[in-house]
């Protein structure tokens, strides 16, 4: 097999990667299982430290989730890789100058957007995304300047998936929960300081629906400083969710609405906090306290019916409630957006491919050279794992497409020329060792301060640690 650009052995495949998440690490393990040091990676991430939604988008005391970075800096210290940190596509670096350089670019940059509810209200103040609560919480450089107004009693997490969770449980933990975390030091002085007493998570369809997982769940019933309550009603399963459930035969589910009605046989403990989960109930409206200002939301009644597909699908009915809340976090999805020259679905929210193929939606024909993976491939959907499987996919294409000669023939061999250019444009650029000075830096910060680490959460002080301030 031939897929070198030239005769020279020292010449490899060339491989850029926009994005360092769980997809672009995945991506690039498969590349090197594939090609070992026939193939050079280039990995490109906006953000000046790697790792994507498992630094800025995992729970600050899922620490052994975080531990997944381990694999990956395995794999960022193959010969072949290098990491270009606070470089952004469409800023820093363009399709030509990507295209003239790598025979293949793949992109797998996540999805940073957050879906919106479209009812009125939405836009009052004390109206967050909680994708934004998560980002900042969590020290991303983009969001540390943010500011949410935790003197409220009453907090509402619209949505039900394992953001909406860890968003109710970051703002009930307590102190010495919080300690054990690497969350953001102005997030911890500002979760201290808060007056929320009570969070309402609102689901719109039942039980059996509810997108957490089960361990995600069970946290929430071992809070040191919070109850969880279910009420009966609405954690008795409909009947339709019953038979299919019956039918199914699908134990993780069934264990699922297991704990949720547990949670409904509960009493309370009498701690500080208490977390309130419904279901089959969704917002209509949020209220204006006259200063435009959240102050309440109006909920509706919904009922489970099986759709023309056979799917069961949530309605509302004619039941309403009123509810008090000076604080709401609409959890109801990230999305991704696009970049410049590359075909994008505005409705998906993600990039227009085939099985990770980058593909002209006219046209319907692959674009040479051009893969996606991750969630900008297929929409915010699954765990970390579960881009690993979807970047093999993807990477298995670009493998058969480079057996059969199909990809970018670069008209620039030089990468030394190549890295003068990207650093006129961006003087700033990190790489994988100022990524580690960093992390040995916020790890001996943490031992200081008794906690795991202390983030770095501006990209200034990040370069000041380096000397380049």
């Amino acid at each position: 097999m031939n897929f070198l650009v030239s005769d020279e052995d020292t010449n490899p495949l060339r491989v850029a990667i926009i994005g360092s998440g769980p997809a672009g690490f995945y991506s690039a393990d498969q590349l090197f299982k594939e090609f070992a040091d026939r193939v050079q990676v280039d990995m490109y991430d906006r953000l000046p430290t790697p790792f994507g939604l498992v630094r800025y988008g995992v729970a600050p005391d899922h620490l052994k989730i975080k531990s997944v970075t381990k694999l990956y800096e395995r794999i960022a210290n193959k010969p072949g890789y290098r990491f270009w940190g606070n470089v952004e596509f469409g800023k820093h670096i363009d399709l030509g100058d990507l295209r003239a350089h790598y025979n293949c670019i793949v992109f797998a940059y996540g999805a940073k957007g957050s879906r919106r509810l479209g009812i009125p209200g939405e836009n009052l103040q004390g109206s967050y995304a909680a994708t934004d609560f998560v980002a900042w919480y969590n020290g991303h450089p983009d969001y540390s300047s943010c500011t949410f107004d935790l003197a409220v009693d009453t907090a509402v997490v619209v949505g039900i998936g394992n953001v909406a969770v860890d968003v109710a449980r970051v703002l009930c933990l307590t102190e010495e929960e919080l300690l054990q975390s690497d969350i953001a030091d102005y997030a911890l002085d500002a979760l201290l300081k808060s007056n929320v007493k009570e969070v309402v998570l609102l689901g719109r369809r039942g039980p059996a629906q509810a997108a957490f997982t089960n361990p995600e769940a069970k946290e929430l019933g071992n809070l040191q400083g919070a109850d969880i309550h279910v009420a009966d009603e609405e954690a008795e399963l409909d009947i339709l969710s019953s038979q299919d459930l019956d039918i199914a035969g699908n134990k993780i589910k069934v264990r699922k609405v297991e704990i949720i009605q547990n949670f409904a046989e509960r009493k309370y403990n009498s701690k500080s906090k208490i977390i309130r989960m419904r279901f089959l109930t969704s917002p209509i409206e949020m209220f204006n306290n006259g200063a435009d200002k959240v102050s309440g939301m109006r909920l509706v009644k919904n009922e489970i019916y099986r759709s023309e597909q056979g799917s069961l699908k949530s309605r509302p009915t004619d039941v309403y409630e009123d509810i008090d809340a000076g604080l709401v976090f609409r959890s109801v999805g990230y999305l991704g957006s696009a970049v410049p020259g590359i075909p994008f679905d505005a409705k998906s929210g993600i990039i227009c491919n085939s099985e990770g193929r980058i593909l002209d939606p006219k046209t319907q024909e692959f674009l040479i050279g051009m893969y996606t993976s991750g969630w900008i491939k297929r929409g915010p959907t699954g765990v970390i794992g579960t881009n690993k499987e979807d970047s093999i996919e993807s990477i298995n294409c670009l493998i058969e497409d480079v057996k059969s000669g199909k990809m970018l023939m670069p008209t620039n061999k030089s990468f030394s020329k190549f890295e003068e250019i990207v650093r006129s444009r961006q003087p700033d650029l990190f790489t994988f060792d100022d990524w580690k000075r960093i992390d040995n830096m916020e790890i001996a910060n943490g031992d200081l301060a008794r906690r795991p680490r202390v983030k770095f959460t501006s990209t200034s002080s990040m370069l000041k640690v380096l000397g380049r301030s």
